[in-house]
């Protein structure tokens, strides 16, 4: 098999002040452990900067524009009470998008069998006009537009199992049943989204865990939620928000997992694409604070995607 990994050195300087939680530490804590033995064979692969037209797949001109106005040209800036930026962050986001599309591209014509995207700032928390949890632009909904509109793929799944609710995605495709999401996600926690009853037009499947809860909880969660949804899609394309602060080590929540959980639910949404998509999966980091949690978890899924 064939795994592509996208990293760039200028998404560590996306910076966000001290003691904030979505740091630069996180990417070269990614590296680190990417550097290792198991991963000597990746295709490693500079993050190309996305464009214009692909970050309006998803948000509007006058959103991009006004954030655009915001960054700073030195010191940082506030865009809402944790999200904050710096003269990178734009281009950085920017390259995360690109990263994201081209991992649609790779996997879609069959440069790669599957595709991780080590980026940040995160995404899924980017409505359509609105920068919040950290996030500018919504990656892994302008990946599933791209897939549709530069390759015509009719049905795109997007599953989300970072500890937060990916209110962004949700919000992008709430009526539009030719995109699915489906999350797992601790709840009640912020960003207060992800009912059950948050159905949007069929096409939105939410599995909330409690507080506490941890490998057993998650991993049925998956099996009677995530995916049958999946099954019952018949996705062209799979694409995850792969956040690891679900880790039972993450300081902003309280889900008690493990990397090995992450490798478990790796392994089923690989299933699942080879089943329906001829193996099409693209991966996009998302969350993940407590370092040493997000290297390990990082190293098994990866790990995962390559050995199928």
């Amino acid at each position: 098999m064939t795994t592509r990994l996208y990293r760039h050195s200028l998404f560590a300087e996306h910076l966000t002040g001290p003691d904030h939680p979505e740091r630069p530490e996180r990417m070269a804590a990614v590296e680190a452990v990417l550097e290792a033995e198991p991963f000597q064979h990746l295709d490693r692969a500079e993050a190309p900067e996305g464009t214009t037209e692909q970050v309006l797949l998803c948000h509007p001109h006058d959103y991009v524009r006004q954030l655009a106005r915001v960054i700073p040209t030195e010191g940082l800036a506030r865009i809402e009470s944790d999200t904050i930026v710096s003269p990178k962050s734009f281009t950085a986001a920017l390259l995360a998008v690109g990263a994201a599309c081209a991992g649609v591209d790779d996997v879609v014509e069959k440069r790669a069998d599957n595709v991780f995207v080590a980026a940040r700032p995160p995404g899924h928390h980017a409505e359509r006009a609105t920068a919040m949890g950290f996030c500018l632009f919504n990656q892994a909904a302008i990946a599933a537009r791209h897939a549709q509109s530069a390759h015509g793929l009719s049905r795109v799944a997007i599953i989300d199992w970072d500890v937060h609710h990916g209110n962004g995605t949700q919000d992008i495709f709430r009526s539009d049943p030719s995109v699915l999401y489906a999350s797992t996600h601790q709840m009640p926690l912020y960003p207060g989204t992800g009912a059950k009853s948050e159905t949007g037009a069929g096409n939105i499947f939410n599995a909330p865990l409690r507080e506490g809860e941890g490998s057993d909880e998650f991993r049925d969660a998956f099996r009677s939620v995530i995916l049958p949804a999946v099954e019952a899609f018949h996705p062209d394309l799979l694409i995850v928000s792969a956040g690891f602060d679900a880790h039972w080590r993450d300081p902003l929540a309280g889900l008690k997992l493990t990397e090995h959980d992450f490798d478990w639910a790796t392994a089923q949404l690989l299933d699942a694409a080879y089943r329906h998509c001829d193996g099409r999966l693209v991966s996009i980091l998302e969350g993940g604070y407590d370092l040493d949690a997000l290297g390990r978890s990082v190293a098994r899924h990866v790990e995962r995607l390559i050995v199928g």
